[in-house]
């Protein structure tokens, strides 16, 4: 509790009731308010200090959210987020093994723009690290010690935010459960790009996309490029013409050969 006096604490829990924060957004979508219709996932805590973590969690969970996760480093993270993608992510930028800037832009690249992620630092509390915080990815930062009060606003801005983008993508990708950036790599892949031009035109590294692409075959269960972006094509997800993958027409060759 070093981060914020006993009675500050105390007040905003008793501000806050409790009726659970998903609860109240679905009271607002029956009353007309722009908000996706989905469940909130569990917010995902990255911070090397067990103490501070601890007091989030309680600060969340007394405000009505229905689940939290923990990490103390930057490999946690990444791995509990690709295990189980979060609602919101609040990342320390000082960890023991990745900088959080660094987490940041992985997790920009692999999920895209609709995952909300909030910077808490106190080490890097400088307007110059807030603005590299904003430019690498972050949809907020927040300066160590936090105010109960602005920090659960804040939370809960980011999470409607994001509900609402999410309102406005399409049925379709949504039904097929692609994030925006896999749906992007997908496009691209149907319009007869390799894996390196894809990589060129999303600016991100080969690597990255080899990892959409075999996240892409696994949630729509085919086991080739060429079925993925057939799958795509008939769902609707991708129209107008497509190219039948170059790297996926030279895997396949030699089964087409011995038929």
């Amino acid at each position: 509790m070093d981060y914020v006096g006993t009675r500050a604490f105390t007040g905003v829990l008793a501000y806050f009731d409790r009726t659970p924060f998903c609860e109240r957004i679905t009271e607002r979508q029956q009353k007309g308010v722009n908000v996706a219709a989905r469940p909130c996932g569990p917010i995902l805590v990255v911070d090397d200090d067990a103490d501070f973590r601890a007091y989030i969690v309680v600060l969340l969970s007394r405000a009505g959210f229905p689940a939290t996760l923990e990490a103390a480093t930057g490999e946690e993270a990444l791995a509990a987020v690709r295990a189980e993608r979060p609602a919101l992510v609040l990342l320390d930028v000082f960890l023991p093994d990745i900088n959080g800037f660094e987490i940041c832009r992985t997790l920009r690249d692999e999920f895209g723009e609709h995952l909300p992620i909030i910077f808490v630092s106190g080490e890097r509390v400088e307007p110059a690290d807030r603005a590299v915080g904003m430019l690498v990815g972050g949809d907020d930062y927040l300066v160590k010690p936090v105010d109960p009060d602005e920090f659960l606003a804040r939370v809960r801005r980011a999470l409607v935010r994001s509900r609402r983008e999410s309102a406005g993508r399409s049925t379709t990708s949504r039904s097929l459960d692609l994030t925006k950036r896999e749906l992007e790599v997908l496009e691209q892949l149907a319009h007869g790009q390799t894996q390196a031009q894809i990589a060129a035109e999303l600016v991100i590294s080969p690597k990255t996309v080899a990892s959409h692409l075999q996240r892409v075959l696994a949630k729509l269960g085919v086991h080739s490029r060429a079925q993925a972006v057939a799958v795509a094509y008939q769902s609707g997800a991708i129209r107008g013409p497509t190219s039948v993958p170059q790297e996926a027409a030279v895997v396949e060759a030699p089964e087409s050969s011995a038929a």
